[in-house]
């Protein structure tokens, strides 16, 4: 051990070696994951670490590999419960890998966005994780920003035209399915509350919703919809909406968890119950979905495989993947509870 500048006993990599009996490489090999160590060498190395109180420069390893173990992932964090769970999911996978996340929340604004990512641009992070804001569909110059710096990007959630890696859901089948089974319960007098302009998402689950419709023979000018812009207050104010019609809808499907939150307080609000006065599918689980009465039907989405995969995507571009870009979608599957009028 040696004393630094201001006379404070600094430990070393070679005295956690010397006190576990072992090489500096091993202590190494055990706090970098390089190489598969012996369980018992391993436990050894980690006693001497704690009773040393011996800390990693980071800085001047992140210098020696010429990267800092930092990940970017903007994302709209706040305005969707459903973003909550896939940010928990990516920094644990993240972290488990040895990276730290810095999280820049977008608000789902393009012009947010591109700050936001110029930010993490200036703090060297190794690789970004992006879920396009709204609104950013073709717009492609915070895209170019990030592909100037030769910085490894996946997007997620949302398919954009944009050479990169992308992993994203299926929109357009599962709404389909969650539409058509309204249908079947015969429902006609029916209606979709879509969340903001500008992405992918939206258009596809709006597509799948009238695919439904149209396979039943039901005219697409009979049917309601509103825009709920991807939020509670948005999917309140969208049902409030709808309830003005002359013939309001006796069944809603709503594209996002938020808006649904807001569809249930809205129908509240009139004193109206789910399901008896009114159907109510939804896009997107929630983790208390199976709770409370009514317990939703929705379309859960697998946000562990897709948060994991979208990290590992990114690791292998930044070891040096050259691998084609690739683009996969997850299939989400269906939560069959009450709130659809089925008995449980």
């Amino acid at each position: 051990m040696t004393g630094n500048e201001r006379g404070e006993i600094v430990t070393t990599m070679n005295d956690v070696a010397r006190i576990a009996g072992v090489s500096g490489s091993t202590v190494s090999h055990v706090l970098n994951g390089t190489r598969a160590v012996r369980e018992t060498t391993r436990i050894k190395v980690l006693a001497a670490i704690e009773s040393t109180g011996y800390r990693r420069n980071g800085l001047a390893r992140s210098l020696a590999m010429q990267r800092t173990q930092t990940l970017g992932l903007a994302i709209s964090v706040l305005s969707n419960p459903y973003f909550g769970s896939l940010v928990n999911t990516i920094e644990k996978v993240a972290t488990t890998a040895g990276y730290n996340i810095v999280l820049a929340d977008t608000h789902d604004d393009p012009e947010r966005e591109s700050r936001t990512i110029g930010t993490l641009l200036d703090r060297q992070i190794d690789g970004l994780i992006l879920a396009p804001a709204g609104g950013s569909h073709g717009r492609h110059d915070t895209l170019e920003m990030v592909r100037a710096s030769r910085t490894p990007m996946v997007l997620i959630d949302r398919f954009l035209d944009f050479p990169c890696d992308q992993y994203a859901p299926e929109n357009y089948e599962p709404v389909k399915r969650l539409t058509a089974h309204l249908l079947e319960l015969g429902h006609r007098k029916i209606a979709a509350i879509i969340g903001a302009r500008g992405l992918s998402t939206t258009v596809e689950r709006r597509d799948g919703f009238y695919a439904a419709v149209a396979e039943a023979g039901v005219e697409r000018s009979q049917v309601l919809f509103e825009e709920g812009h991807s939020t509670a207050e948005g999917g309140h104010a969208a049902m409030a909406r709808l309830l003005q019609s002359v013939e309001p809808p006796t069944a809603i499907v709503s594209m996002n968890n938020a808006m649904t939150i807001g569809v249930m307080k809205a129908l509240r609000d009139a004193g109206l119950r789910v399901p008896r006065d009114v159907a109510l599918v939804g896009f997107d689980d929630f983790e208390w979905a199976d709770s409370f009465e009514p317990r939703l039907t929705t379309m859960a989405q697998d946000v562990e495989t897709m948060g994991a995969e979208a990290v590992q995507m990114l690791l292998d571009r930044i070891v040096g993947s050259d691998a084609p870009f690739a683009r996969h979608s997850i299939a989400p599957f269906m939560r069959h509870r009450n709130s659809c009028g089925c008995a449980d």
